[in-house]
């Protein structure tokens, strides 16, 4: 079996963004004016798309709507002109949103840039170690519980603006903020609630009916065209944030101190591990659409320095958008030129259209993120695992929703991979047996079946020869069984063989196991033979001295010739 070499998981390939394909001279030449206008109206587009979305996601986080807006600028054009996806768009997420706001409530908006460089600085790092490949092997009943757990959040924190509630500040805690929320019901806005069902139904009518065209802004324009016309009572972005600055801010490093780094630490590595896992998502699905493969780590990378751009305009954390990165495809992208144009697009918007997003009613914006929130939730899949799936990866599932609501997303996260590897190691260590088999008429023994030998009668072997057999992974949650093996046997024997031919890995725990094994075989002065050893556990077993202690001519290549050692020993029956 081939070794498993985590240097393997990086090479000098995988640093080569997407975009500077377009310069070389196999991608370059297929490069064309007319691949350039696709790319061109697909950025448009996307750009239009991205707009409310930016804006609504920032908002509901606790920031402003420009810094939703810078998010989607400077990390989105990182993203794509460095990223390995040729199809990627970066910006805000709905993924963010209840990290974001826990972080503003306990740190302020100056922490949450500190946490937001941090984590593109985690992000760089997961890339350059090859890390990004192994992002894939997270449990799937841990992202969809906090997935879940996310949109019912984004769901809940809508409900304020929704209704046009009279709550200054709405609590960050799931529970207390629905306690506002009945508390405060009498003062519910009718004409606001009107305003948000109009726009969510539009919303709702457009997606079924016209799948192409883009529902949120259809929604967010019609809404803020009705409410200007006909002066319609409610709060827009102009008056809870006093609209748009025309132009881009200044670029400011964040003062990081130690106590900040320390107190930040948990939330950035939370924010780089989402950041991860939904980047890698959306490039997976965009490959899927497409038939393009992307580069999984080149991709971190490129989520870092956007991350770490995004911050220092002021912004929130981002990553690649799944949502905008498929309408980029059906737009007719041909490459990253197609994000960057998406940038661009937001950019000119800034300059020159800022004004009119002072009248957009919020009551819009928080229907988008409830239509947002329901995708999220995808509560068929999440019903689905809990009905069909078994009932570890279920508990797994609802423990990491349930925290994610309750307590906050890092705990959640935390508690849910916690689980997910004790529930590995179990299953791991039901399926690792150390067995031995059946006499038959004294001369021969038949082994229980195993995965390679099934029911086989061994090669005639002396009585005194006790012959046991490891299949599976032998590792620390396994090591105990050989530790309890020779109390198990019924008459001393004055050999043991043990054979590993379906053992495909050992860890030191294992390798210490076969130490203390050995040394309980010489106190009862009976040599320990090894057959069958595989190339993975071979090579652990000389690198820990193991094979030197036991001696390499005790190591048989086969059954037979195991057995042919057993002759130059001379058998005796020990006293009981």
């Amino acid at each position: 079996m081939a070794s498993f070499n985590i240097l393997k998981l990086v090479s000098l390939k995988d640093f080569i963004p997407r975009t500077f394909e377009l310069f070389s001279k196999k991608d370059g030449q297929k490069y064309s004016l007319k691949s350039f206008g696709k790319d061109c109206i697909s950025g448009l587009t996307v750009g239009i798309v991205a707009l409310p979305l930016a804006m609504a996601f920032s908002i509901a986080a606790g920031g402003t709507p420009a810094q939703g807006l810078y998010t989607a600028i400077a990390a989105g054009f990182f993203i794509s002109f460095l990223g390995g996806s040729k199809f990627q768009i970066g910006g805000p997420t709905g993924a963010f949103v209840v990290i974001i706001y826990g972080v503003i409530a306990r740190h302020g908006m100056g922490g949450l840039i500190v946490a937001t460089t941090m984590a593109g600085i985690i992000l760089i790092l997961m890339g350059v170690s090859g890390l990004g490949r192994l992002i894939k092997y997270i449990p799937y009943p841990v992202t969809t519980g906090f997935t879940t757990g996310i949109g019912v959040l984004i769901f809940s924190q809508q409900i304020k603006d929704f209704f046009g509630l009279a709550i200054e500040k709405t609590s960050p805690e799931f529970f207390e903020s629905w306690g506002q929320y009945i508390g405060l019901l009498p003062t519910l806005q009718p004409v606001t609630l009107g305003i948000g069902l109009g726009a969510l139904g539009i919303i709702l009518l457009v997606r079924k009916l016209y799948p192409r065209i883009p529902a949120a802004v259809v929604g967010v324009i019609a809404a803020t065209l009705v409410c200007y016309f006909f002066r319609l009572p409610t709060e827009t972005i102009g008056t809870r944030f006093g609209g748009i600055p025309q132009g881009l801010p200044v670029p400011v490093i964040p003062k990081i101190g130690w106590s900040m780094i320390r107190d930040l630490l948990p939330d950035s590595f939370t924010i780089a591990l989402l950041a991860a896992i939904e980047s890698l998502l959306s490039a997976v699905v965009a490959d899927s659409m497409t038939g393009d493969r992307h580069n999984a780590n080149m991709e971190l990378v490129a989520q870092g320095v956007g991350n770490i751009a995004g911050a220092f305009m002021g912004g929130i954390p981002a990553t690649g958008a799944i949502a905008r990165t498929a309408t980029n495809i059906k737009a007719g992208a041909v490459s990253p030129v197609s994000g960057i144009i998406h940038s661009l697009t937001l950019v000119l918007f800034i300059l020159f259209l800022a004004p009119a997003a002072s009248a957009i009613p919020l009551a819009c914006l928080s229907a988008v993120l409830m239509v947002v929130a329901w995708d999220m939730s995808n509560l068929a899949r999440f019903a689905r695992i809990v009905r069909r799936a078994p009932k570890s990866d279920a508990v797994v599932l609802l423990t990491t929703f349930i925290l994610t609501i309750a307590v906050d997303l890092t705990f959640a996260v935390e508690v849910g991979m916690i689980m997910a590897v004790v529930l590995f190691l179990k299953r791991m260590i039901e399926v690792t047996e150390i067995h031995s088999g059946e006499r038959i008429g004294g001369a021969g023994l038949m082994f229980a079946d195993s995965p390679s030998s099934g029911n086989t009668a061994l090669p005639p072997h002396p009585k005194d020869v006790e012959i046991y057999e490891i299949t599976g992974p032998f590792f620390f949650g396994v090591a105990d069984m050989l530790q309890h093996t020779l109390r198990g046997v019924a008459k001393k024997p004055s050999v043991f063989i043990l054979r590993m031919r379906d053992v495909p890995a050992i860890d030191s725990t294992g390798i210490t196991a076969l130490e203390s094994f050995l040394a309980q075989c010489r106190h009862g002065k009976i040599k320990l033979i090894i057959s069958e050893v595989r190339e993975q556990p071979r090579k652990a077993m000389e690198k820990a001295g193991f094979i030197a202690d036991l001696g390499a001519e005790n190591i048989a290549v086969t059954l037979e010739a195991a057995i042919n050692l057993t002759k130059t020993v001379d058998f005796f029956l020990p006293d009981f």
